[in-house]
């Protein structure tokens, strides 16, 4: 069991939140994480890397010299990839990275990414985050009053807020995704997480549901 102390925007601890990590995922497993984020970053991969092979660089297809008699090994066309203008040997072409892992499994990565960040003590809760307006000074305040300015930060609300997107995304290093979203990669890669208690109240829902079905 974990009890993580709540903030409030000023960095005032106004309650405790327990939580047991194996809640959400009652072992972690490394493997899986680690394949989990390999996808990740490779569906981000563009795969438009082109060179030409010796089929597309200009040049004759007329043998360089003759065959026999003059002393040197045989040639054949000057685009051949051993020749300076050649075409390369093993040309790349674009291809697509992509890939999916089962839903199963990808959701259970989650589960287990967020479950090893709590048991690691490497998420900050918030009672409440909310803005009238876009306030980006006002966020980069929040974040020093929790000690948490000056890192790479995700921050995870329950829903889409138009208003802390706009007061987050300028801000370096600092992210904002709905809880509905979050995946292994968003969870593992920042230094912190910040989490309002209702974002994590709405991911334990959803674990219990998705472990009971």
């Amino acid at each position: 069991m974990v009890s993580l102390p709540v903030y409030d925007r000023t960095g005032t601890e106004v309650g405790k939140y327990d939580i047991d990590p194996a809640e959400l995922a009652p072992r972690i497993s490394k493997q899986l994480l680690h394949e989990a984020v390999i996808m990740y970053q490779s569906n981000h991969r563009l795969g438009t890397v082109k060179t030409k092979g010796r089929s597309e660089v200009a040049g004759s297809t007329k043998k360089m010299y003759r065959q026999k008699g003059t002393g040197n090994a045989r040639a054949g066309s000057r685009r051949s990839g051993v020749r300076r203008g050649g075409g390369h040997i093993f040309a790349l072409t674009p291809r697509d990275w992509s890939y999916r892992m089962p839903r199963k499994a990808i959701q259970a990565a989650t589960r287990m990414a967020l479950a090893s960040r709590l048991a690691d003590n490497e998420v900050t809760l918030i009672n409440e985050l909310s803005f009238g307006a876009p306030k980006t000074k006002e966020m980069a305040a929040v974040l020093a009053a929790l000690k948490i300015g000056g890192q790479s930060v995700l921050v995870t609300v329950a829903g889409y807020d138009l208003n802390v997107y706009k007061s987050i995304r300028n801000l370096a290093g600092v992210s904002v995704v709905p809880v509905a979203e979050l995946n292994a990669l968003h969870v593992l890669q920042p230094r912190r997480l910040l989490m309002t208690t209702a974002a994590l109240d709405a991911f334990r829902q959803k674990a219990a549901a998705k472990q009971a079905s």
